[in-house]
């Protein structure tokens, strides 16, 4: 007899762990079911971002939202460098980085009074700070500001965001 209660006990074992199982397996599911769904809410809600004020945005900060143009200058700027014993020929070739077509156009108008401010600030470098990158560098920023000067009070506004140097020869 008490062989026979063992087996009964044995028997019934095995199908409260099934059902166990088949609970928390249900539960699990259930479970990732609940995050894949607030998940893909989250993820699929609205995408765009909520509009700017405009009038909340400072009006010399350039505005990246625009696609850049690149203006070349027609032709390169060459001039002479007197150094410590020899005079140096440089040439640079320049571009400058625009956002919008309109501004492009509008710089475009404007190419002599630009060459004269860039050709200005060039000429006043010397030999030994264009023989070193932070030197050319520094030239650039300043070519950068002088050209910002030059056409602020022509267009109201900062039209050129960089000043690119395409090409630097020193000889």
């Amino acid at each position: 007899m008490a062989e026979e209660d063992e087996l009964q006990l044995q028997e019934t074992q095995p199908g409260r762990n099934r059902k166990k199982w088949l609970i928390w397996g249900g539960i699990g599911v259930g479970v990732l079911l609940i995050i894949a769904v607030v998940l893909w809410w989250l993820l699929s809600g609205s995408e765009t971002a909520p509009a700017e004020n405009p009038a909340s945005t400072p009006a010399t900060q350039a505005d990246t939202s625009k696609e850049a143009f690149y203006v070349a200058m027609p032709r390169p700027f060459l001039f002479n460098l007197p150094g410590n014993n020899v005079t140096r020929l440089v040439e640079i070739k320049v571009q400058l980085m625009v956002r919008g077509s309109d501004d492009g156009v509008l710089l475009k108008k404007h190419i002599p009074l630009v060459e004269d401010a860039l050709l200005t600030t060039f000429s006043s470098a010397s030999v030994d700070k264009l023989g070193t990158q932070a030197g050319k560098d520094e030239l650039r920023q300043l070519a950068l500001l002088n050209v910002q000067n030059t056409l602020q009070p022509i267009t109201g506004r900062k039209v050129v965001e960089k000043v690119l140097f395409t090409g630097f020869v020193m000889q």
